[in-house]
């Protein structure tokens, strides 16, 4: 385990969304090749802020958006980043459904907001960050191992 892995265990706090897009910028540098990340956590939590630094670092320079409304969005750079937020589906087989994996390009990232709702569909090695705010609106990102 990589000293920011053990960091990110503990858990790291952000004061910014510049910090948070940083901090993805150092994982994305780590990130085994063929990655799941689920991100968890509400609204404002900094999911998004957290996969445009994630994008940045896989040499995306395309303006990165929450997909809530097109389900996911695939970007290419060094590394293929699809972005999925499966807050509407109902599970695992609705993500079948969405046929992600007839597109995914080695090497990529899948990164997922509201992962909950398809944990059965996850894989045991997928990377879970949970992104929570504290009382003094800093954010914490905390790794969870498998």
């Amino acid at each position: 385990m990589s000293e920011l892995e053990k960091k990110l265990v503990a858990g790291i706090c952000s004061r910014s969304a510049v910090e948070t897009e940083g901090l993805a910028g150092k994982i994305g540098k780590i990130l085994p090749i063929n990655t799941i990340l689920a991100l968890h956590g509400n609204l404002g939590a900094g999911k998004t802020t957290f996969v445009r630094g994630l994008a940045r670092a896989l040499g995306i320079q395309e303006t990165i958006t929450s997909p809530t409304f097109n389900l996911y969005t695939i970007y290419k750079g060094y590394r293929q980043l699809i972005h999925l937020d499966a807050y509407r589906l109902a599970s695992g087989a609705d993500l079948d459904a969405l046929m992600i994996e007839d597109f995914l390009q080695p090497p990529w990232c899948f990164a997922v907001e509201w992962p909950e709702r398809i944990l059965d569909a996850l894989p045991e090695d997928a990377w879970h960050l949970y992104f929570t705010i504290n009382k003094d609106q800093s954010h914490q990102i905390r790794l969870e191992p498998a």
